[in-house]
């Protein structure tokens, strides 16, 4: 049972804003090790009914997988619905260049699994219900922050409520960050993403694929049964001219457009479409207020690693936390975060440079010529060189780097 509750002046140890995937793991993980959590969310997450899908999903990684199954939330993602993939296919449409990426190769049975967002939601949910020192308070809007010696609360339209530590895990918009005075950079990429939920003639196979083509690139996952998720990058204008479409002549692009490989299509089941973001937090954390997930950073969504990257958030965060209260020490204070910050912003810097890079050397426009050469030999190399391959994979996978607990499969000390 989803816990919806709506209870006034709840205090905590920890009170974590956004119910998402990265917010949901967090409070979870938290809650696992002993501590006591309010969690706040605008809106629970649509129902599951098996027969429609939904159209946002994830590509979750092995290092995401043992996070959710350290919380419990793994073994109900399995009943509800998941698809494995073993092998990724990338290449250049404008090129015989290609990369395959198989998890044989490096004695894995998969790359990862494609999850629908609200399975991943709901199964974490889940298991917040079944946690007596975890309250949900659903729906709740932050109104203000106030932050004091020893304590932060939050005013929402629910009650008020407070901790020592506050988690921010509500979006690329994240109202908290903007309150606790927290900046951002970046901005918008020239694209727009298609997002399609199709049927298809045949069953899905075990592998994903991407091509890079000049307009942008596209990419086609594969969903339970004979579901797939096909994504299509364009400019904004083609984007929105594509959406408006009867269902035959959109199936009839993307048939054109998409290479034969993938089949046919029989029908489409619902579509839509979101501009790309690229920005970063000058700084995850003030005094109290941490960030986690989309409110920390937004990625170019082409390689997946979006909600992957928040996960490892959430695990070195709940690794922080749990270690300073376990010694006694302030879990709000400023030596926790930034403990948290060190071991995370490098890292998502590296990964948002080299998805920002990714996608430069595949826009339009510049010198092609010198695109084109690089691209063929980016992709030929991690074709060729086993090492590199394998080194791509274990990243991609989560299994490269200092992990901590929950990314290795474990909660850390309970409380």
């Amino acid at each position: 049972m989803i816990p919806i509750t709506n209870t006034n002046n709840t205090n905590a140890d920890v009170v974590v804003v956004g119910g998402g995937m990265v917010g949901a793991l967090t409070a979870a993980a938290l809650g696992a090790c002993g501590l006591d959590v309010v969690m706040l969310e605008q809106k629970p997450p649509p129902p599951f009914d098996g027969a429609s899908y939904d159209l946002r999903v994830s590509a979750l990684s092995e290092a995401s997988e043992r996070m959710l199954d350290a919380v419990g939330a793994w073994s109900q993602i399995q009943q509800l619905r998941l698809c494995p993939y073993r092998r990724m296919l990338v290449w250049d449409s404008e090129t015989s260049a290609k990369t395959l990426f198989d998890s044989s190769r490096i004695g894995k049975p998969h790359l990862g699994h494609i999850v629908e967002n609200r399975v991943i939601q709901l199964s974490l949910w889940q298991q917040l219900g079944e946690m007596d020192n975890v309250t949900v308070i659903c729906p709740a809007s932050v109104q203000a922050l106030n932050t004091g010696v020893g304590h932060v609360s939050v005013n929402t339209d629910a009650g008020e409520f407070s901790g020592s530590l506050l988690v921010a895990a509500d979006g690329a918009n994240s109202s908290v960050r903007t309150m606790a005075g927290l900046s951002v950079e970046g901005g918008y990429y020239d694209q727009h993403a298609l997002v399609a939920t199709v049927n298809t003639q045949y069953p899905q196979r075990d592998i994903t694929w991407q091509r890079f083509t000049p307009g942008g690139p596209q990419a086609f996952l594969p969903l339970a049964g004979q579901r797939a998720s096909m994504v299509w990058y364009e400019s904004p204008e083609t984007i929105a001219k594509l959406k408006e479409l009867p269902q035959r002549e959109f199936i009839d692009a993307m048939t054109s457009a998409f290479p034969e490989e993938l089949g046919c299509i029989a029908s489409v089941d619902a579509k839509g479409s979101f501009p790309l973001q690229r920005q970063h937090a000058s700084s995850y954390v003030s005094p109290r207020v941490v960030l986690v997930g989309d409110a920390a950073h937004s990625v170019h969504p082409l390689a997946g690693q979006g909600v992957n990257m928040g996960m490892l958030d959430a695990a070195e965060l709940v690794d922080c936390v749990v270690s300073s209260y376990s010694s006694g020490k302030d879990i709000g204070s400023l030596r926790t975060l930034r403990r948290y910050e060190r071991a995370r912003r490098p890292a998502n810097e590296l990964m948002i440079r080299f998805l920002d890079g990714i996608h430069q050397i595949f826009e339009p426009g510049g010198q092609q010529w010198l695109k084109q050469a690089f691209r063929s030999a980016a992709l030929r190399g991690a074709e060729h060189l086993t090492p590199v391959n394998e080194l791509c994979m274990r990243t991609a996978m989560g299994l490269t780097g200092n992990l901590p607990p929950l990314a290795r499969g474990r909660l850390p000390l309970h409380v």
